[in-house]
């Protein structure tokens, strides 16, 4: 395997929208800068969408402003033109669009058919190609679906390759309700690369059956080298009953030191960002690594 992943870190953003406790815009931005200090150089800081619909992720455009001096890259979710003005106005350089690639998903998370999803975010990559911004492109379902069960790999390949034609310079791949298992998610990849380079692909897995790991790895083994990820497995799907969030930062890190692939990322200063965060949503971390870490300075 190549000795290079590259760590997309979600937390900010995909791990605090689903959390019931609102963490203030001052502790995300403390939030962030732990985490760049931990050694994590792309992370999603937050999202331009409706308060009403999503009010964890107010006062994103000042947690943006926060971080904009730290050295990495910032990525925020726009929905629409609107969110992308604003998103603009804040200084994004990096901005996020989604779709899935069930119907049933589509129609519950924003009202609206696939089809209709990107029509929606069409003008919106028109507009970031004019003013340099990089767009990433997110698919979600990949590996089944809480309404419409199984997801086809054709169905997932044929979304992937639309975003990719429109502009996205990256396609990441979400397994949102954690079922998939290693040989579906390459039965998936495999599809998806028959139009989108293996290079321009990432990884999403939640970890709701405990599979994410294992589906990294067969990710790992068919090419991929970019996961998405979440400190201490922050997050959920309000729209899958039970779904964890994502795949832990702390587990993946471990794995991939494990296997010899260097993350360039500090384990105890990680743990210690989770910790932080863990407190103020008062709940501990789903990590594996991150809750035998503690147990192991606490002495237990």
């Amino acid at each position: 395997m190549s000795d290079t992943v590259r760590i997309v870190e979600m937390g900010p953003r995909d791990g605090l929208q689903n959390e019931k406790t609102p963490v203030s815009v001052e502790a995300r931005i403390a939030f962030i800068e732990a985490l760049v200090g931990a050694g994590l150089r792309t992370v999603e800081v937050g999202a331009f969408v409706s308060p009403k619909t999503i009010p964890q992720m107010v006062g994103s455009d000042q947690v943006l402003r926060g971080v904009s001096q730290l050295g990495g890259e910032f990525h925020v979710l726009v929905p629409n033109e609107k969110g992308y003005e604003a998103a603009r106005a804040a200084g994004a350089r990096v901005i996020s669009v989604f779709a899935a690639a069930s119907e049933g998903f589509s129609r519950a998370n924003i009202n609206c058919s696939i089809a209709e999803s990107i029509e929606r975010f069409r003008p919106v990559l028109a507009h970031a190609k004019v003013d340099g911004v990089k767009v990433r492109g997110y698919v979600s379902c990949v590996l089944g679906c809480p309404y419409d069960g199984e997801v086809k790999p054709q169905a997932v390949a044929d979304v992937a390759q639309t975003l990719w034609d429109l502009g996205c310079y990256e396609i990441s791949l979400g397994d949102t309700i954690g079922v998939g298992t290693p040989l579906k998610a390459k039965e998936m990849l495999r599809a998806v690369t028959a139009h989108v380079p293996i290079a321009s692909l990432a990884m999403h897995f939640h970890d709701t059956y405990g599979q994410a790991l294992a589906n990294l790895y067969a990710g790992m083994e068919e090419g991929v080298r970019v996961i998405d990820s979440a400190a201490g497995g922050l997050g959920g799907c309000p729209f899958a009953p039970g779904a964890t969030g994502n795949v832990a930062t702390e587990d993946v890190v471990y794995m991939l030191e494990g296997i010899g692939i260097a993350t360039g990322v500090d384990m105890t200063k990680l743990v210690a960002a989770t910790n932080e965060v863990s407190r103020l949503i008062g709940r501990p971390p789903v990590s594996r690594v991150a809750a035998a870490l503690n147990a192991k300075q606490r002495g237990v």
